[in-house]
């Protein structure tokens, strides 16, 4: 007697993702969760008293997202939407903000920082499975509005 409610031909095949990719997302959720994580927290915890509203907005979502990191060592295929989360944000900042700031002649310190900290992100490019990401989030039917009766 089987406890899955869907048939087994119904389960989508993925692409398959190598080892090594798998153990590569698990360290960069690794690096999310404590080399981001111990700075963001560090702020959180130590120096939030006095900031603007924005800081401790940005300094909170940040700190959630490395506490998530936490499950993408453990599962990394089921918190890619997580990376996947990361990857948008700093490649719209780096594009969008940072890019024009620079061709426009306003970068300065705060820039360079928040450009330091974002850069290392073009590594994510190069680990997370795209061919997977496509089948499981792209090609795959949505879920049902409302089951089937």
């Amino acid at each position: 007697m089987s406890l899955s409610l869907a048939p087994k031909s119904s389960t989508p095949d993925f692409p398959h993702v190598p080892q090594w990719q798998i153990n590569a997302m698990r360290l960069l959720f690794l690096l999310m969760a404590f080399v981001m994580g111990g700075f963001v927290w560090y702020r959180v915890l130590f120096e939030s008293t006095g900031q603007p509203l924005q800081w401790g907005l940005a300094k909170s979502m940040l700190a959630a997202l490395a506490l998530m990191s936490l499950l993408g060592v453990r599962y990394p295929l089921q918190m890619l939407p997580l990376m996947l989360y990361e990857i948008a944000w700093k490649t719209i900042w780096l594009v969008l903000i940072a890019l024009r700031a620079w061709l426009h002649g306003a970068w300065n310190i705060e820039f360079q920082g928040l450009f330091e900290d974002c850069i290392g992100i073009i590594i994510a490019y190069f680990i997370v499975p795209w061919r997977y990401v496509w089948a499981r989030y792209f090609a795959q039917p949505s879920e049902p509005l409302r089951r089937s009766s």
